[in-house]
């Protein structure tokens, strides 16, 4: 990251000057040791902007996994006695992620300062999710910081698996259609010409679907630097818009309308719904807060605004079941109904939490049963694709022999 720094010193006029540190804390300490003293401080930002469905974060430099790792390990040494400045220091010597190591350096010398966990944390806001931050100011404010932090580690490693296990199961459709896309070319470029050339000479009359393949395969055969080059750009756009919070939506919005997957899609985000919200109310933090902090973490559009709206409901005095109830097509009946028992019986923390789990269990269960399910359909689209070109390639031989 880099900041421009406004910095005083004794006897001399102001100076301005652009310095590149790993957060806000690590240039005050440089300029403190420097002699110096900050009067203003800004971070430096690109002035071009990509288009909102372009602008996707490329990586902080610290994984997910090493961030689960470290509330783990933290939680770990602080239950055996270790105050916290020295178990940060024991996590930066543990690290092998030198950007990792920078940030543990900052936390540590941050909290030496004086700041709480939570604020030192909140200075990377690229690294550290709302989720830890929040975590963590419950469980200072509360005195169970090593609880807290064992929760979220517990949340984010739970929520972590879900992605994998359905990004697991998408891995067999992907190469089918990747091969399926990939042997079409490959016949259209060298396959294709060679049938072209026979059917010239041989002044066969040919179909529309004959016709169609021979002008795509002359194009390709004409253009292959285009086609080669078009081909990666929809490849890397397609990644882009997908990873993008509009792209995101976009698909989440068509995937609910599939069968199966649209099942499967509710039942992840009402996971990940009612997970977050258990772990924050379990640890202290205010329902409304808890909302807010729920809203981020589910992060798309259309299952935000159902806890966004929860939230103002909550605020009104209404039940927190009300707005999970009334909107079924998004979060599976059976939530709401739970949610109401709970705040019944004066249990709703932990009643999201058998939620969660009932959910993730069921998830795990159908993406095992996910490439069963898309092999039929897999098969189909094969079968129309050879098809076609089997139709537009026999036809004219077809025709061909009936003219003798």
């Amino acid at each position: 990251m880099k900041f421009r720094a406004t910095i005083r010193n004794e006897g001399m006029p102001d100076q301005s000057r652009i310095i590149e540190a790993p957060s806000r804390f690590a240039v005050y300490d440089q300029i403190q040791k420097e002699g110096g003293m900050v009067v203003e401080l800004q971070e430096v930002t690109s002035k071009f902007k990509m288009p909102a469905w372009l602008n996707v974060s490329i990586g902080t430099g610290v994984k997910r996994t090493e961030i689960i790792r470290m509330a783990r390990n933290l939680a770990t040494m602080l239950g055996a006695g270790l105050s916290l400045s020295r178990s940060l220091s024991v996590i930066e010597r543990q690290s092998g992620n030198k950007r990792l190591k920078a940030i543990a350096t900052g936390l540590s010398d941050s909290v030496k300062k004086g700041s709480s966990f939570h604020e030192a944390l909140g200075a990377y806001p690229k690294v550290f999710p709302k989720l830890l931050v929040a975590m963590a100011r419950a469980g200072e404010e509360s005195g169970s910081l090593t609880d807290a932090l064992t929760v979220v580690g517990i949340q984010m490693e739970r929520s972590d698996e879900l992605k994998r296990k359905i990004r697991g199961a998408m891995i067999y459709p992907s190469i089918v259609i990747t091969a399926v896309i990939i042997v079409g070319i490959l016949m259209l470029v060298f396959v294709v010409p060679t049938l072209t050339n026979t059917f010239t000479e041989l002044k066969v009359p040919l179909p529309f679907a004959t016709r169609a393949i021979i002008a795509i395969s002359n194009f390709m055969v004409g253009n292959v630097a285009l086609v080669f080059i078009g081909l990666i750009a929809l490849v890397v756009s397609g990644i882009a818009f997908v990873r993008s919070r509009r792209g995101s939506d976009i698909v989440i919005a068509a995937s609910l309308h599939l069968p199966v997957i649209g099942e499967l899609v509710r039942e992840t985000y009402a996971a990940r719904a009612s997970r977050t919200l258990s772990s924050l109310l379990s640890s202290g933090v205010p329902v409304l807060e808890a909302l807010a902090i729920t809203k981020e973490v589910v992060y798309a559009d259309a299952f935000a605004a159902v806890v966004s709206e929860a939230e103002e409901r909550v605020k009104k005095g209404e039940a927190l079941s009300v707005s999970f109830a009334e909107h079924t097509k998004l979060y599976p009946i059976l939530m709401g109904d739970m949610l109401s028992v709970g705040e019944e019986t004066g249990k709703v923390a932990d009643m999201l939490k058998q939620i969660a789990e009932y959910y993730e269990g069921d998830v795990a269960e159908k993406t095992k049963d996910l490439s069963t399910i898309i092999e039929p359909v897999l098969m189909l689209l094969i079968g129309t694709v050879v098809g076609i070109f089997a139709v537009a390639v026999i036809q004219p031989i077809y025709s061909l022999s009936s003219a003798f």
